[in-house]
Order: C-alpha cells, then structure tokens, then sequence
C-alpha cells in the first residue's frame, strides 16, 4: 500500500523533467499572496460570547490562514511533479516467461565423416544425444529438425511433440541423401521451416563438421534469409583438434584413416555474426553439452533485453492521491473552521 503514497522525490526519475522548474513559481506565488493579503481580515465561526471571542485573538487565524496556504502550495506542487511524469528506475517487471513465442530449429550435419570417432562412439551419436537432452529441456517451445548431407530435407516441423522428434533424431543415420555437405542448404531449409515474423524469438542451431562443398545455396545467402526474417543462428563446429580417425570408402569397404580435422570456421561465424548469433567449437561431448546450456542461457538473455528494454512505467498515482488530500485539507480548513474575508 506505501508505494501507491511515496512521494520520496529523490527516488524517481522524470519522462518530463522541465516541468520540475515550475516548482520555483508556488513560493514566489504563495509569499506574493500572503504580501498582498497580509492585512486582511476574516470572520470566525464562534458560538459563544463576545468576550470569549476576545480572548481567542487573532493568532489562530492567522494559523489557520497559513496551514490552508501551505496545503495549496503542496497540493499544487504535487501536480507538477505529476506533469513531469515520474518514474522508478528500477521498477519490478512481471515474471518473465520464457516459453512463450519460441521456434527452434535443429540443423545437424549427417554426412559421413560424422561418424568420425575423435568422439565416443562418434560424431554423430553424440550430437544426436546431447541434442536429445536439450529438447528435454524446452518446456513449451516448438522444436524442429532438418538434417543435410549433400542436400537437405526436414526429418520433423516444428512441434510441440517431443518424444516424436527425439525419436526422428534418433533415427539420424548419413547415406541417405546426395554426398557431400551442403551447409548453405541445410540452413536454408530451417528457414523456411520457422513461422512468422511476428515471434518474438525464433532461432537455428546449425551444427556441422565440415566445409561447404555441396548444395544450391551458399551458407551466406541463407544466412541472409535467416537475417530478414530475424532469426538468429547459432552455429557448431564439431570435431577435435587435429587429427581424428574418419571412415573413408575404400575398393574393400569402409576404412578408418587419421585425417585433419576440416572444419570452415570461418563461415560459421560469418553465419553467426550476420544473425546476431554466436559461434562455438565443440571438441569433445562435454564442450558440446555446455554450447547447448549456453545458447539456452543466451536466448533466455536476449528475451530479457526485450523485456527490460521496455520504459518503465510512468508513476503518477502517489502524487495525484496527495495532491488531492492537500486539496481537501484546504478545503476543510477554509470551509468548516474559517470564512475568510479577502
């Protein structure tokens, strides 16, 4: 109840602060009346005999005249600091809720060298897993999946059906698509499976191994696409620092070999800058469970800023309420004590 009667000027800060400059005219308006009028007279209410009256004086009109002044002037100077529109600086907002408004689209790399084993037992399985634990964590978004090799297709929409997209995840296996990576494609395809411009968060996490050699798009052009309609992607780099034993299609089968691990970061955050995203490297399944922990702390930041960015709201109430009970206490004096004369 005491925020709706704090007048504690020094709390607030002003939408309008010039009109706290008018608060220098109610003395010089007030001293001006009371130089004018000093000398007036006024009739009191009193029942009972002359010399009663007599020894009542004068003094306590004077009193009186002063405390109606006052509450005037007090009444009067809460309304301007009303005009000048306060504000607490650090009002507290409503809970903010997360869930609300979320697309999320999960665009993994499966193409062969996925199956690299510089992660146990690869590549794949564990991006597969720790993506599993982060649709666990969404309480209310709409989750989606594309997967790409050489081309790209949407494994899942957008849904609210969790334990169906974490079995579609499940059943990520490369070898089904063109060869090659087309990361240009594989973000594309994301694109167009995020709803309209109106969300308040829509977001791409493109997860990849590799360069790009494959596909009809550039990585860039659809990042562009993602950019118009205000998306942010998050980009992955999976594989670890130098070598990595990787699967190679030899005459008697598949094969492993030691090969350097070629992944084109700098197109990945190319792709994250222009989207207002960011850029990770996982090199190993620990680092990739923390890249998700923190694009989920990240998009929870970003919903924030939107939150807060807000103006706080305008806090007149407590200058309106005592204007006004100035107002009436006049009123009272003038009307129920005195009649005054000018």
């Amino acid at each position: 109840m005491s925020r709706y009667f704090n007048i504690a000027v020094w709390e607030y800060d002003f939408y309008a602060p010039h009109w706290l400059w008018a608060l220098i005219l109610v003395p010089v308006v007030f001293v001006t009346y009371f130089y004018l009028h000093r000398k007036s007279s006024g009739h009191l209410r009193f029942s009972r005999g002359e010399n009663e009256q007599q020894e009542l004086g004068t003094s306590w009109v004077r009193y009186f005249r002063w405390g109606i002044t006052t509450s005037l002037a007090l009444s009067m100077s809460c309304m301007l600091i009303a005009f000048a529109r306060p504000f607490h600086p650090a009002f507290d907002p409503p809970r903010i809720d997360y869930k609300n408004g979320i697309d999320i689209i999960l665009s993994i790399d499966v193409s062969g060298s996925m199956l690299a084993q510089d992660f146990q037992p690869n590549r794949l399985e564990v991006a597969k897993s720790v993506a599993q634990d982060f649709v666990d964590t969404r309480k209310g978004d709409r989750v989606g999946l594309v997967a790409y090799e050489g081309e790209a297709y949407t494994a899942c929409p957008a849904t609210l059906d969790y334990p169906m997209l974490k079995k579609q995840i499940a059943d990520l296996q490369p070898g089904n698509l063109e060869p090659g990576t087309a990361i240009g494609n594989g973000l594309g395809v994301a694109v167009t499976r995020l709803r309209s411009d109106s969300l308040k968060s829509k977001v791409i996490i493109l997860l990849t191994d590799g360069s790009n050699n494959a596909g009809t798009i550039e990585p860039l052009e659809a990042a562009q696409l993602a950019k118009n309609k205000k998306c942010r992607v998050y980009t992955i780099g999976v594989g670890s620092n130098g070598m990595a034993p990787t699967p190679v299609l030899t005459p008697n089968g598949i094969s492993y070999e030691n090969l350097p691990v070629d992944i084109d970061e700098g197109t990945l955050r190319d792709i994250a800058e222009e989207t207002g995203g960011k850029y990770f490297r996982a090199t190993d399944e620990k680092s990739l469970e923390t890249i998700y922990k923190d694009i989920d702390k990240l998009e929870k930041r970003k919903m924030e800023d939107m939150h807060f960015g807000a103006e706080p709201p305008v806090t007149i109430m407590p200058f309106l309420l005592w204007s006004l009970i100035f107002l009436l206490s006049a009123w009272l004096l003038k009307s129920l004590k005195f009649k005054l004369d000018d």
